[in-house]
């Protein structure tokens, strides 16, 4: 990673030329596109990820769309810059279901940065509703 740019290193994840990381199976999650200043994710929810009252865990959906705003934001850094989440206020705005999907994310730079940026995203289930969104803002450090 330390070698390339943010964004060529997402598109190399989806030419299949680098692995996804592990948490992607772990989630049942994709990223699908990357482009300068978004990304999109896909999620394929089932019932492992059931919270106890019968509906899909906020954590899965958290998760979906901290990696779809990280993954925004990454696609804004040069070779030898990394992020990391340091806020993220989601907004639940409606259930979300083994049957809810496949769950879309669109994550979007509001404002780029060297220092901070910022990002919202939206995820939509599979009749195009919005279940969920998010803004958060992210530390930007060199790596490598």
């Amino acid at each position: 990673m330390p070698t390339m740019s943010g964004l060529d290193y997402l598109r190399s994840m989806l030419d299949g030329e680098l692995p996804p990381p592990p948490i992607t199976s772990l989630m049942s999650m994709r990223l699908t596109e990357a482009a300068p200043g978004t990304a999109t994710f896909v999620c394929d929810p089932d019932e492992s990820h059931y919270n106890p009252i019968g509906t899909v865990h906020g954590g899965l959906v958290c998760t979906l769309l901290d990696s779809a705003l990280g993954c925004a934001v990454q696609t804004t850094l040069p070779q030898g810059q990394g992020y990391t989440s340091i806020e993220i206020k989601v907004n639940y705005l409606r259930p979300v279901l083994a049957g809810s999907g496949p769950l879309t994310c669109v994550a979007t730079v509001t404002k780029p940065g060297n220092r901070v940026a910022f990002a919202e995203g939206t995820v939509t289930d599979a009749s195009g509703k919005a279940v969920a969104t998010a803004s958060g803002s992210l530390l930007v450090f060199p790596i490598g």
